[in-house]
């Protein structure tokens, strides 16, 4: 059975590794210990196994931005950013979600769509030649 909730300081740890696995260094470790402090950071877990995590802000002009969902490569096509995103869409002070991706992010693009995310618009020159596509959702 998933479980998903808040993230303790206790799953730093697991959450830098799974972070690591993915973008190959430790750099979001001091990033990811100020999401948890701050209860902005979501994790889900299958037993005592970490499956992922999502941080998330509402600063995005007054609205709730997921700036971050990463699954762990194992656990990855079961469904966790799904449940991640809606753990978000379900306790968000504000009606409207963003979050973005690169368009090279094809896998994001699609959990985005069948989440009931569209395309609100594209940033340009974040990374050179791989543009960022923002997803909205209203969620009342």
């Amino acid at each position: 059975m998933r479980i998903v909730a808040y993230a303790q300081i206790d799953d730093l740890e697991s959450l830098v590794q799974i972070d690591c696995q993915v973008i190959g260094n430790e750099s979001r470790h001091g990033h990811i210990k100020e999401a948890i402090l701050e209860k902005r950071c979501i994790v889900v877990k299958e037993r005592e196994t970490t499956a992922g995590f999502l941080i998330f802000n509402n600063h995005f002009f007054g609205n709730t931005f997921v700036s971050l969902i990463i699954v762990s490569p194992e656990e990855r096509r079961k469904g966790n950013a799904s449940l991640l995103l809606k753990h978000v869409e379900e306790n968000s002070p504000s009606d409207k979600i963003f979050s973005s991706t690169n368009q090279s992010n094809r896998h994001m693009q699609k959990t985005f769509q069948v989440n009931g995310y569209s395309q609100s618009g594209k940033i340009e020159n974040l990374d050179p030649g791989d543009p960022e596509i923002v997803y909205y959702k209203q969620r009342r």
